[in-house]
């Protein structure tokens, strides 16, 4: 259990560093209000997991020396992104929205958008763990999230380190 949980926040500060800077990003917009940015970031999260965990029913129907093959995956999105960032092309940009569910949404869609490659690094690790294990990992993550959402606000609503985020 320990070396589940180990490498569960492991995963999770190496696959969501960046997620920090937009939630800085959102928590010091002024359009942006705290639980809309907490419900959409939970909300996008738990659709990267969702999709992850159906990604991993494929190892279902393939036999178990393919189901590590999964792990390049993660690889093949890494160079989709370095080929992306190469040409120019950032699809992560997000129009800021009027208020209310739109902003929820928004905080949402940008998480997915930032968060696309996760999918291919817990794809491989669902597919090859057991429901236990699979529970234990999404507390990890539900429990990551809510640390990177104190963080974040509580660095914008800092006195003197949370001035430049908020001009």
């Amino acid at each position: 259990m320990l070396s589940t949980i180990g490498v569960a926040i492991t995963m999770f500060a190496a696959s969501n560093i960046d997620d920090i800077f937009v939630l800085l990003g959102f928590f010091g917009h002024r359009k942006f209000h705290a639980p809309q940015v907490i419900i959409g970031h939970y909300l996008g999260f738990s659709t990267l997991v969702a999709a992850s965990l159906v990604a991993s029913l494929v190892s279902l129907v393939l036999a178990p020396a393919y189901v590590g093959l999964l792990g390049f995956l993660p690889i093949l999105i890494g160079l989709k992104k370095l080929y992306d960032a190469w040409r120019g092309d950032d699809g992560d940009e997000a129009e800021v929205p009027k208020a209310g569910l739109d902003s929820v949404l928004t905080v949402g869609a940008v998480t997915i958008a930032n968060g696309s490659d996760n999918i291919g690094i817990y794809t491989p690790v669902f597919a090859t763990s057991n429901r236990a294990e699979i529970g234990i990992i999404i507390a990890v993550f539900a429990i990551g999230v809510a640390v990177w959402l104190a963080f974040s606000h509580w660095l914008v609503n800092h006195r003197s380190l949370g001035a430049p985020i908020r001009r």
